[in-house]
């Protein structure tokens, strides 16, 4: 069974699934779906289409170059088949895919590390051209918080006074029962 790459999205592509068009050279390209085929037909390109692969690709947003993309590659050389190779492949295959995950979640980190620098910079950036706005809202801001620990306070007070009434009638109560 050989599980082919969309032309177009570059998604797989399983055995009985999707439309294959072979052109006048004998060029086969393989779709997924008939949404990539029609797109091909209008001549859309896969750079420009933003659900595509390849648009991810050009725009950095996945990984474009890294060893872990040789394994990938198709090799029509015929090998003679052996029981033992077959296990150890599969075994580099699995190994070959950890590896290529932990590489995609290091560089989407890193991405993000970037993006979070960025949107912080242009949230500085919007309050102060609209600082005017923001003003009287903080200045609210801080008497609500003012108001707010002042309330704090007197309840903390009130309490601390409730404890010591208790606590000296508790004694006097205490003293009365060991009489």
């Amino acid at each position: 069974m050989r599980v082919e790459k969309c032309y177009f999205c570059s998604s797989p592509c399983y055995p009985g699934h999707g439309i294959r068009f072979v052109r006048n050279d004998s060029k086969q390209f393989r779709f997924c779906r008939s949404k990539c085929h029609r797109n091909f037909n209008r001549k859309r390109n896969p750079r420009k289409v933003a659900w595509t692969k390849a648009y991810r690709k050009t725009r950095g947003k996945e990984m474009a170059v890294d060893s872990t993309f040789e394994f990938e590659k198709r090799r029509n050389r015929p090998v003679k088949y052996d029981r033992h190779l077959m296990g150890k492949t599969i075994l580099a295959m699995q190994r070959v895919q950890e590896i290529k995950s932990k590489r995609e979640e290091r560089f989407h980190a890193n991405r993000m590390n970037d993006a979070k620098k960025i949107k912080k910079t242009q949230a500085r950036v919007e309050i102060e051209k609209s600082i005017e706005i923001l003003a009287p809202a903080v200045a609210k801001r801080e008497e609500i918080m003012r108001t707010v620990v002042d309330k704090a306070r007197e309840r903390i007070a009130a309490r601390k006074k409730q404890r010591g009434q208790k606590i000296t009638t508790g004694k006097s109560e205490g003293g009365m029962d060991e009489n």
